[in-house]
Order: structure tokens, then sequence, then C-alpha cells
């Protein structure tokens, strides 16, 4: 690792949160946070401009979501050295999707301090680092497509309730009719579907219901 303190940029949405994640980096020797996003779309014109050697990326923020602005930063020519640690509330299959985008890590915002200074120095040395509890999910993941498992099930990277979200969505209900028939709050319905979208790398809610019933969903 450079002698030069690791430049961070904090994506996510929360100001309460970045403020945290700000006082624990400053008193770090070897870290410097030279900007703060709100937003997924913001996070990609900051990564260009500053050049951080990571970023700290939320998953759920308004319009561009943290998986599709990872995906924009690793693949941007502008931006070609830094590196994505994903820092969540979801300790689902979303990691699989994170990856595919090119994160190098997946961390929970329950974390302790020291294991997330030790995650954003391990990505920014080149290591590739998962939660405990994540690493545990990625093991489900695989058993799944172990010999003698069913592999028939479609979206197999999608949690039950995603998938019972989309189902619904297949059938054409709206998200607050989805949130009363399962008892739920429309905003976790709005983050639910955000993240079935994420997961199944859709744009729209139509592209979404096309994926599903050409799966075979929407038919209960």
């Amino acid at each position: 690792m450079s002698d030069q303190p690791i430049r961070i940029l904090i994506a996510d949405d929360h100001p309460v949160f970045r403020f945290g994640l700000r006082a624990l980096l400053e008193v770090q020797s070897d870290m410097v946070v030279v900007g703060e996003a709100e937003s997924g779309a913001t996070a990609v014109q900051m990564a260009q401009s500053l050049q951080p050697d990571l970023v700290l990326m939320d998953i759920n923020m308004p319009g561009l979501n943290g998986i599709e602005a990872t995906k924009q930063i690793m693949s941007s020519a502008t931006s070609p050295h830094a590196a994505v640690l994903i820092i969540t509330m979801f300790d689902d299959d979303t990691v699989f999707t994170a990856v595919r985008a090119g994160a190098r890590g997946y961390l929970l915002k329950g974390a302790q301090g020291d294991e997330t200074l030790r995650a954003i120095r391990a990505v920014a040395n080149g290591e590739v680092i998962f939660s405990p509890g994540v690493a545990a999910q990625m093991m489900e993941f695989f058993a799944r497509g172990m010999p003698g498992v069913n592999h028939a099930m479609p979206f197999p990277e999608l949690t039950p309730r995603e998938r019972e979200i989309l189902e619904l969505l297949a059938q054409g209900l709206t998200n607050n009719t989805i949130a009363e028939k399962l008892v739920l709050s429309p905003k976790t319905v709005r983050n639910q579907v955000s993240t079935i979208f994420s997961k199944l790398q859709v744009a729209s809610r139509s592209e979404a219901i096309v994926k599903a019933r050409e799966a075979g969903l929407g038919n209960g």
C-alpha cells in the first residue's frame, strides 16, 4: 500500500450516517475523506472529479441506486483507480449483484468501527472482503447450486420476500396495494422493489414485470 493516505468518497443519503463515518475516518492517519455524495448520480460525478481511491457506497439512494452507481464508476475510464466498498443495511443476496457491478467488498452498517476500518484498508490494498454475515449468505447461495438441489425456482438471487413482491408486481399490483396485501409500509415496499430492480438488472417496473412473466410468475 502507498504511503499516501487512502482518499475516500462517502456516498450515502443519510447525513447522520455520513457524519458518523466521516468522524471515524478523519482521526485515522492513513485516511482522508475527500467528499460526500447524497445520491448515486452525485457519487459517479464526484468519483470522476475527485479521483478517490475508495468509494464507500450505500445501495438505497434517491435516483441512481448504489449498484448502478458502482457499475458506472467501475466502467468509467475517468476513474480507473477507484475501488468500491458497499456499506449497507441489506444482508441478503444483493451482495452478488454488487459484486457483478464491480464492488470489491460488502459490509453491513451495523459493523463495529474497527471492522469498518479493516475492510477499508483491505479493499484499498486490493483485497476483496465481506462481513461475516454476508459471507454466510454467499455460502448458502452457492449451496443452492450444488448437485441434488432443485434449480427450478426462478431468480434464486431474490429473498423469499422479494420473490413474493415480484410475483405481485407481475400480477399488475401497485406498490400501495402490495403494501396492504403483505401488511408492510409503502416505504418498505418501495425499497424492496428498488432492490429487486437492482438484482434483476432492470431499469423499470415494466422490464421487471416482463422478466417475471417470462419466468412464469404473475399467474397466481
